[in-house]
């Protein structure tokens, strides 16, 4: 058995799951892995702090087309890192910026502003 790691999606698919999932959620975090299990301690912070302030937000497991993804994100957001979440669709940071917005008490507007 080989392991494949990237998937049969491609780029034009992806890319549209991104603008669908922006236009239809007022929250999107784009990470690795999913809520039950975040494959990476960055994502598991975005979760936590979202999740903090927010009962209902969309997460999309990047993890199945990553290269994909980084291409679609970064058209978005000018970021290539993940994770990184939306606000009503525009951009607002990976788990460091949503780290400093709940240091500075700003992160539960931020987000309830969807």
């Amino acid at each position: 058995m080989t392991f494949q790691p990237e998937s049969d999606l491609d780029q034009e698919s992806v890319t549209e799951q991104v603008t669908e999932s922006l236009e239809a959620h007022e929250v999107v975090l784009f990470m690795k892995g999913n809520e039950l299990m975040p494959q990476c301690g960055y994502s598991q912070r975005a979760l936590e702090l979202i999740s903090a302030h927010r009962e209902e937000y969309e997460v999309i497991d990047v993890l199945p087309a990553l290269s994909q993804y980084r291409v679609a994100l970064e058209a978005q957001s000018g970021w290539e890192t993940i994770p990184q979440t939306f606000v009503n669709g525009e951009f607002v940071g990976g788990s460091d910026v949503l780290a400093e917005l709940e240091e500075r008490g700003e992160l539960a507007e931020t987000l309830e502003a969807a």
